[in-house]
């Protein structure tokens, strides 16, 4: 007999509630957010996405994706990710110094548009990151848990991300991330940055191909590799996007 799913329940139920207040509160920010994307497309530019930690999953997220636009490139740090050591990434997202030098590998410019993900929206290669794309004249697009950055205590930079971000987007989540109280323990269980940063950028994603359908060019999507005459379509943006692209 299969028992209650009460924390599955519990869980899914909060999640609900935070996409509906995204949806509901949102709307000028993914309106901004899309239009900076179409203008970067119609203009030859690119999609910059980054995140450490945990967050760096939505910059893979964008990537090569079915349904996901092509000229979009991840900003993607082994030290800053979790598969080599989830502790020393949580030190390094912390240090100053780093934005600079990850940004140089890659080829932006003031025609691009960077997504930075950054659930509290304090650590110092987030914001830092935020600081060195502005430098170069390209949009950012911060997308945090505002009332999570209101309590952090702030890195050495004396900025959060919403201070910086051309375009900010508030997630919605509480200061911690895990929405599910354990009993009386004090503990939280269900994160919830991932699955809705994950809804916010295919969100404005498909908002842009949509936009960029209307207006009568053939927007830049992939298919499923498994869908009939994938291969010969993803072969043409590839061809396209891998001069560019270091991911790829």
């Amino acid at each position: 007999m299969v028992k209650d799913l009460i924390g599955a329940t519990l869980y899914a139920d909060k999640v609900k509630s935070i996409l509906d207040q995204v949806m509901t509160t949102q709307n000028e920010s993914f309106d901004c957010a899309a239009e900076a994307v179409v203008r970067t497309i119609k203009q030859g530019g690119v999609v910059y996405l980054f995140g450490t930690g945990h967050s760096h999953m939505l910059a893979e997220e964008g990537h090569c994706r079915a349904g996901g636009l092509a000229p979009v490139i991840p900003i993607l740090v082994s030290g800053l990710m979790l598969h080599e050591s989830a502790i020393n990434s949580g030190k390094l997202e912390r240090l100053l110094g780093l934005a600079a030098t990850i940004l140089s590998h890659y080829q932006p410019t003031a025609n691009d548009v960077m997504f930075i993900f950054s659930n509290s929206g304090v650590n110092a290669v987030p914001v830092e990151m935020a600081i060195e794309a502005k430098k170069l004249g390209m949009t950012v697009i911060g997308v945090l848990a505002v009332a999570y950055a209101s309590v952090a205590p702030v890195n050495s930079t004396g900025k959060r991300l919403n201070e910086i971000a051309d375009i900010v987007i508030d997630n919605k989540i509480p200061a911690g991330d895990a929405l599910v109280e354990v009993g009386q323990s004090g503990l939280r269980s269900g994160p919830a940055s991932t699955v809705v940063g994950a809804f916010i950028l295919n969100s404005i994603f498909t908002e842009v191909v949509y936009r960029i359908n209307s207006a009568g060019i053939e927007p830049p999507v992939y298919i499923s590799s498994n869908m009939p005459g994938a291969a010969e379509h993803n072969q043409r943006l590839v061809q396209r996007e891998k001069t560019r692209n270091p991911h790829l």
